[in-house]
C-alpha cells in the first residue's frame, strides 16, 4: 500500500522529528542531530508529493456507491482517513487538518494532499512557548481567584494539551476618514454672588489618511474568535516565510474561513479603529459625531499560521478550555464558580456593610 502520508524522520537514527518552541532549526530528541529548514524542506518534498498521489489515487479506485447511501460533501470531510508511513495504522483526521501526529506511534506525520487547491500560506510564527510553559501559565492563572472550587484545582487533570497552528488572515488597510463633530468646552467661576457657568460651543472637522497593517482573523470556524481576539498582539517581526518543517511535531489547520468571509468583520474593526484615532485628536470637555466618512482607498492580504497552546479539561462534566499565545505566553480561559463560596463572599461583604452602619449610627448618637 502506497504511502498517503508522510512522517518526519531523523535521517541519521530514524527517530521523529520536530521543530522544538524557541529553537530555529527541526531536532531530533533521540541523537540530538538538528538540521536547518530549508533542508528538511528539501528532503521531503518529493515524499510530499508522492503521498498527496497517493492519497488521491486511493480515493478514486474506491467505489462505494452501492455499499450503503453516499455521504454529502461536508459529512466527507468529517470522516477521512490515511495511512501512516511509518507504522502502518489509519490515521483519522477531520477535513482541515494538514499536519497530526501518529496516536500509535507517535510520529509527526504530515497530510499533504490536504493543501491541493487550497492556498499555501505565506508566512508562519514558529512556536516559542513549550508546552511545560503552557502548563505553568494555566496553574498561575488559577492564582488569586478566591471563588474557584477546591476540587478543580486538587483534582484537575488535564483532558488534553494541543500545540496546534492555527490559520490567519492578515489585512493591511489604507483609509481616507472624515468627520464632523460638535464640541464643548465649559469654565465655571464666581462673579460676585453669582455662580457662573460658561460654554463654549465649536465646530470641529477632522481629516485624516490611515495605514492599517496586519489586521489579524482567525481562519478558523473551530476557534473561538473572542479566545483568538484576547490572546493578540502576535509580533509579527518574528514571522517567516512558510515551510511545512515548522508543522514537524505540532498539529496544524487549514482555513475553512476565507478571506472575503472575513473582509465584513475586519471593516468593522478598521471602522472602530479609526472612530478612535479621530476622536483622540479632539481636546474638548465634550463632543459629539455630527457625521462621518471611512473611504477604504487600498488594501492587501496575507495568509499565516500562527501558533497556539489549547489546555482542555472537564468539571463535573462540563469542558474547560484555556488558551495560550505560543509566542508571547498571553493566557486566557474561563474557570467555573463554587456557588457555596459565592453566598459566604456575598455574606461577608453584606456583613461588613452592616458592621459599618452600627458604628456610623452609633457616633451619630453620641454626638446628639
Amino acid at each position: 500500500m502506497a504511502d498517503t502520508s508522510v512522517s518526519y524522520k531523523c535521517p541519521k537514527c530514524g527517530a521523529p522529528l520536530s521543530f522544538l518552541p524557541g529553537h530555529d532549526k527541526v531536532t531530533c530528541e533521540f541523537c540530538g542531530s538538528e538540521y536547518p529548514v530549508a533542508e528538511i524542506e528539501k528532503l521531503f518534498a518529493q515524499k510530499e508529493t508522492q503521498a498527496a498521489a497517493a492519497a488521491t489515487a486511493e480515493e478514486q479506485s474506491w467505489d462505494t456507491s452501492k455499499a450503503g447511501s453516499q455521504w454529502d460533501q461536508g459529512e466527507a470531510a468529517q470522516f477521512q482517513t490515511l495511512v501512516c508511513s511509518s507504522c502502518g495504522a489509519e490515521l483519522v483526521a477531520d477535513g482541515n487538518t494538514m499536519a497530526t501526529e501518529c496516536v500509535y506511534c507517535g510520529n509527526p506525520t504530515m497530510l499533504p494532499q490536504r493543501f491541493n487547491g487550497e492556498l499555501k500560506p505565506d508566512f508562519i510564527i514558529p512556536f516559542k512557548k513549550s508546552k511545560e510553559e503552557a502548563v505553568a501559565a494555566l496553574k498561575k492563572f488559577y492564582e488569586g481567584k478566591k471563588l474557584l472550587p477546591d476540587a478543580f484545582t486538587a483534582n484537575n487533570r488535564m483532558d488534553a494539551i494541543q500545540s496546534l497552528y492555527v490559520p490567519f488572515w492578515l489585512f493591511d488597510s489604507k483609509v481616507h476618514a472624515l468627520f464632523n463633530y460638535d464640541a464643548t468646552n465649559t469654565k465655571t467661576y464666581q462673579e460676585g454672588d453669582d455662580d457662573v457657568k460658561e460654554t463654549e460651543h465649536f465646530n470641529c472637522v477632522r481629516e485624516a489618511n490611515i495605514d492599517f497593517q496586519k489586521i489579524p482573523a482567525d481562519g478558523s470556524k473551530k476557534m473561538d474568535d473572542d479566545y483568538m481576539d484576547s490572546i493578540e498582539p502576535f509580533d509579527y517581526g518574528e514571522m517567516v516565510p512558510f515551510t511545512t518543517a515548522y508543522l514537524t511535531g505540532h498539529l496544524a489547520d487549514k482555513y475553512d474561513v476565507t478571506a472575503e468571509e472575513s473582509a465584513p468583520r475586519i471593516k468593522t474593526r478598521v471602522d472602530s479603529s479609526t472612530e478612535s484615532i479621530m476622536n483622540s485628536s479632539l481636546k474638548y470637555d465634550a463632543f459629539n459625531i455630527v457625521d462621518s466618512n471611512i473611504e477604504q482607498t487600498g488594501g492587501s492580504v496575507k495568509y499565516a499560521m500562527v501558533p497556539v497552546w489549547i489546555l482542555t479539561t472537564k468539571y463535573e462534566g462540563k469542558p474547560y478550555t484555556f488558551m495560550m499565545n505560543g509566542q508571547t505566553g498571553k493566557f486566557v480561559g474561563s474557570l467555573p464558580s463554587d456557588k457555596g463560596k459565592e453566598k459566604k463572599y456575598m455574606a461577608m461583604a453584606f456583613g461588613g456593610v452592616l458592621v459599618a452602619s452600627v458604628i456610623i449610627i452609633q457616633i451619630v448618637a453620641k454626638l446628639l
